[in-house]
């Protein structure tokens, strides 16, 4: 993980950096936006409920299985082909990121294992641990170098140790730098992506931003497509302020969009009791 200079709270210094301000106060603005509505006050579960089918599905668009909101709505079977998997995964991991807020903050490592092991839905012996010396990865989206083994561990600690200690930095940044850090790292031998994804929802939800978990940033993500997200994925890489900065921006445009998603179903919501 790169940082902007030395400092005691290393995510507060890339929320300072230029345009971060700005998409930090924008996202906020979105959220309340949708907690301001007063289908909210009434409705929030089918709100939260709905929420999680989008973001699995826009999360299961980016690794590879774009399908059709009705038909993952629809499907009961995940089990057949790998786009079903996919979907299966993605669904699986949206339904446990609830059951693991209180977790994240003193064990964030035991966390990621865990989504690992939901994702995979196997006994293989890789599964639910970080991946050693020599394993293959199967993330054919992400196509960036792939860091050592010895690379994943120091940083994933380095990232570990930053979640625990908490600190100032905006929830949109901190949300984005554990998402861009797993997706550089891809520490597990497969569906880095999903895991990335769902890490941001539970900062998004544990920080207290969406704690309904009504705003879906992976919808937000798949509705940007697959080529912005790689795109702003090389600026996290570059470890630049400016690739920094562009990355904690596309994340928060994606917050936004899943902003705008729940509200238009709040809308929906409110014409149908009118």
């Amino acid at each position: 993980m790169s940082t902007t200079g030395a400092s005691a709270d290393p995510l507060a210094t890339l929320g300072s950096l230029p345009g971060v301000p700005e998409s930090v106060e924008s996202v906020r603005k979105s959220v309340d936006r949708v907690y301001g509505h007063r289908i909210m006050r009434r409705r929030s579960n089918e709100i939260t409920a709905e929420a999680a089918l989008r973001g699995a599905r826009g999360s299961a668009s980016l690794s590879g299985a774009d399908w059709a909101l009705e038909e993952v709505r629809r499907r009961t079977d995940f089990s057949g082909d790998d786009e079903a998997r996919v979907v299966g995964a993605s669904l699986r991991l949206t339904a446990e990121a609830g059951q693991l807020l209180s977790i994240w903050r003193q064990s964030p490592l035991r966390v990621l294992a865990r989504l690992h092991l939901v994702a995979a839905a196997s006994k293989d012996d890789q599964v639910g641990r970080p991946r050693q010396e020599g394993e293959p990865v199967d993330e054919p989206l992400v196509e960036l170098p792939l860091p050592s083994a010895a690379e994943v561990h120091g940083r994933l600690e380095g990232l570990s140790e930053l979640i625990i200690a908490g600190g100032s930095a905006p929830a949109l940044v901190t949300a984005a730098i554990v998402h861009g850090e797993l997706l550089a790292l891809r520490p597990f031998t497969s569906h880095n992506g999903l895991v990335a994804r769902t890490a941001e929802r539970i900062v998004l939800v544990g920080s207290g931003l969406d704690p309904k978990s009504v705003c879906p940033a992976e919808a937000g993500h798949g509705e940007l497509g697959r080529a912005a997200y790689l795109a702003a994925l090389d600026g996290y890489v570059s470890g630049t302020p400016e690739g920094m900065a562009a990355w904690i921006a596309h994340c928060g445009k994606a917050v936004e969009l899943g902003a705008r998603e729940s509200t238009a179903v709040c809308e929906a919501l409110q014409r149908g009791a009118a």
